[in-house]
């Protein structure tokens, strides 16, 4: 049999994946490689923006069958955590466990405040609806002004799924931004004087009341909405595991190596869902836009309840905790 060296560099060629490398592929590696360098040399949520990338990344190389459905990927399994509403649950069990509800118990009135930061979802969802979204991507969308990464790839992952990648990215890189979206909007919507406002010292809240608080607001919020049962219902037990103090091991290990593993399969399984064909769309861009609305808005909300309340308050609230 004679040896061509020829037909067979062009087989081997045919075997790699620049055989298969298209546009969108390139530009999507790029897109990548744009979210690596942002997560390590502008420290732009690293934690999060790094695996996202690097997911990303894999996702589009071809050939490499990573993300794909059928031959069950590695990251498709991954994914299928998402899908399947078990990785986000168990970053509110992380969650949890890191939060101190003190503060809130101590002045239940700040409960307003954030409850005033969601006009920028209800905005934003019905600007979505005129974009030409239907409600369920509408939804999913205004959650982006949250500003509450695993409840966005929760809410997007029931009602719109194939907006996940889009939405995840938004609402991650919007969070990263927090340091350059909020500044001004909180100067121009408050005076020198009441930026400087000084809070009185909170009272102590008994530990008696602060393990009966999260059994209290599983029961309560869970059977009037029982929807919210898998995100709520673990955020609570994760501060039950803070606040019971007989829980020492699985405090530890919900606020540490729990939470570092969920986010690392999380951060993977968002990634891999940025393939050129679900993200390289005029949707991704309205998606951007409105999440940066969603944002600003959400700010600006906060912002002035926050006034209104140091107003009623004879200037004892300072506006910028809103």
């Amino acid at each position: 049999m004679e040896f061509s060296f020829g037909a067979s560099a062009t087989k081997i060629l045919t075997t790699t994946g620049f055989s298969q490398l298209e546009g969108g592929d390139i530009l999507m590696i790029g897109v990548a490689c744009l979210m690596i360098y942002l997560a390590i040399w502008k420290k732009f949520e690293p934690l999060l923006l790094l695996p996202i990338g690097f997911g990303c990344l894999l996702a589009n190389i071809p050939m490499s069958m990573m993300a794909n459905t059928d031959a069950g990927g590695l990251l498709n399994f991954f994914y299928q955590g998402v899908k399947h509403e078990v990785l986000p649950p168990l970053i509110f069990l992380g969650v949890g466990a890191l939060t101190d509800f003190g503060p809130l118990l101590a002045n239940p009135t700040t409960l307003l405040l954030g409850a005033a930061a969601q006009i920028g979802v209800y905005i934003t969802l019905i600007g979505a609806v005129l974009l030409g979204f239907n409600m369920h991507e509408a939804s999913a969308i205004g959650i982006i002004g949250g500003a509450d990464g695993p409840t966005s790839i929760f809410i997007a992952s029931k009602l719109a799924p194939h907006l996940l990648a889009p939405i995840a990215v938004a609402a991650y890189s919007y969070m990263a931004l927090v340091p350059l979206i909020q500044p001004p909007i909180m100067k121009l919507l408050t005076t020198e004087k009441e930026r400087k406002i000084k809070m009185a010292q909170l009272k102590p809240i008994s530990q008696t009341v602060k393990i009966i608080f999260p059994v209290v607001v599983t029961i309560v919020c869970c059977l009037m909405l029982p929807g919210v049962t898998p995100l709520l219902g673990m955020l609570m037990l994760g501060n039950l595991f803070r606040e019971s103090g007989v829980t020492a091991r699985l405090h530890e290990t919900s606020e540490t190596h729990l939470i570092n593993i969920v986010t690392i399969l999380l951060a993977l399984a968002v990634g891999s869902s940025m393939t050129a064909e679900s993200f390289l769309r005029l949707e991704t861009l309205k998606i951007i836009v409105l999440g940066l609305l969603a944002f600003c808005i959400a700010t600006a909300g906060g912002v002035l309840f926050g006034k209104l309340m140091c107003k009623l308050t004879g200037g004892r609230v300072n506006p910028l905790i809103g």
